[in-house]
């Protein structure tokens, strides 16, 4: 799937883009399940709200058993004084998680690629093991910042190996919140861990190293079909988007089966619901 050129990018960058991955055919019949999960979705399931700041502190009982099933998530911002919602149902959600990639069809479909196959392999990935998926909506207007982080925290192997899959389903921009990352951050130390004894979650800092700023990162503007790939430790942030336009993504989490996947991780699997990869 990737050049030598590709693959050495990818080693110096910590991520690479590959426009026109998905097809816009493949876009819609993604973004049209979507839209019937969040109609489908019953609004006063309050507690269904997912922080992006301060991700260490969503440890109610919704969230935790989100691990390996589907469910919607508000926007913080999308409730008003009086708790009701302050727009349509339809332009409230941030995401839909965690395991569309296995139980729903639509989703599957997308996510069972043969050349996804290929790229993990190319990426480094000797056995794919897709943990996460994610559908994120980052809504106009009041799309919440996702803070500085990297994917590792959540997803921590012995040696690192989880990958991010990142799927622009809409054009990403400066506007409506695009990725941004630090060329060659992956290079660095893993800051955190985010880690799960029975129902309690809490963030272990492993670093005090800073995170990058708007210096030494640079935004990942990408159109519509392009896919991401960037490495577990590579830090990244997306602002908040206060634009008309919203910036619908799919992301997949993904590790190498050949690695240690901690038993400490938030999302654990068995032989009755085992992970599974790309095809």
């Amino acid at each position: 799937m990737l050049t030598d050129i590709q693959k050495q990018e990818y080693q110096r960058d910590g991520y690479i883009v590959l426009p026109n991955f998905k097809s816009a055919e493949q876009i819609a019949a993604l973004r049209a399940r979507a839209e019937q999960i969040v109609e489908e979705f019953d609004p006063s399931q309050r507690s269904g709200i997912f922080s992006t700041i301060e991700q260490e502190k969503t440890n109610d009982d919704y969230f935790l058993g989100s691990d390996n099933t589907i469910r919607c998530f508000f926007e913080e911002e999308a409730f008003g004084a009086d708790g009701q919602l302050k727009q349509a149902k339809a332009l409230s959600i941030n995401k839909i998680g965690h395991a569309m990639h296995d139980l729903d069809p639509v989703f599957r479909s997308f996510s069972t690629d043969v050349r996804l196959a290929e790229l993990a392999r190319d990426l480094g990935l000797a056995e794919a093991q897709v943990w996460q998926s994610m559908y994120i909506f980052k809504q106009p207007g009041i799309g919440g910042e996702v803070r500085w982080h990297q994917d590792a925290t959540y997803f921590d192997t012995n040696p690192i190996s989880v990958t991010t899959f990142w799927f622009a389903l809409e054009d990403a921009t400066l506007q409506n919140g695009c990725l941004w990352a630090e060329p060659g951050g992956h290079k660095g130390p893993m800051r955190e861990r985010f880690l799960r004894n029975g129902n309690e979650l809490r963030m272990e800092t492993l670093s005090t190293q800073p995170w990058p700023d708007n210096s030494t990162a640079v935004p990942l503007e990408c159109k519509a079909g392009s896919l991401v790939c960037f490495h577990g430790l590579l830090p990244h942030y997306s602002a908040p988007n206060r634009s008309p336009i919203s910036r619908h993504a799919y992301t997949l989490h993904v590790t190498d089966g050949a690695t240690e996947y901690s038993p400490q991780n938030w999302i654990q699997r068995d032989a009755a619901f085992p992970v599974r990869g790309f095809i």
